[in-house]
């Protein structure tokens, strides 16, 4: 199997995330999100052209290291790491504005 592993776990990736965590990016600009995106497919089919099949660590050490970070971060400011509550608070520290 070539590079269909890579494909397939990056695809899986994106659609598990857009399900299950979207609901937290709602103001988030689509730009983000794209650069976010481009950053982990290019870096991940760039490494598979050095590394083979390991590349796969690199999304997933991102995953990890984005996890922990999150989860100090929502600590630090009081907000729960799984159901960003309170949601107002989480508003104010994300910079949005709190619908009305």
């Amino acid at each position: 199997m070539g590079i269909e592993l890579e494909l397939s776990v990056l695809i899986f990736m994106l659609t598990v995330g857009m399900v299950v965590f979207g609901r937290f990016e709602v103001e988030t600009p689509a730009w983000r999100g794209l650069l976010k995106w481009a950053i982990i497919i290019l870096g991940t089919v760039g490494l598979y052209q050095l590394v083979g099949h390991w590349s796969l660590l690199f999304p997933a050490a991102g995953s990890v290291a984005g996890g922990i970070v999150h989860t100090v971060w929502c600590r630090k400011h009081s907000i729960h790491p799984i159901y960003a509550s309170p949601r107002r608070r989480y508003y104010q520290l994300r910079g949005w504005a709190w619908p009305e």
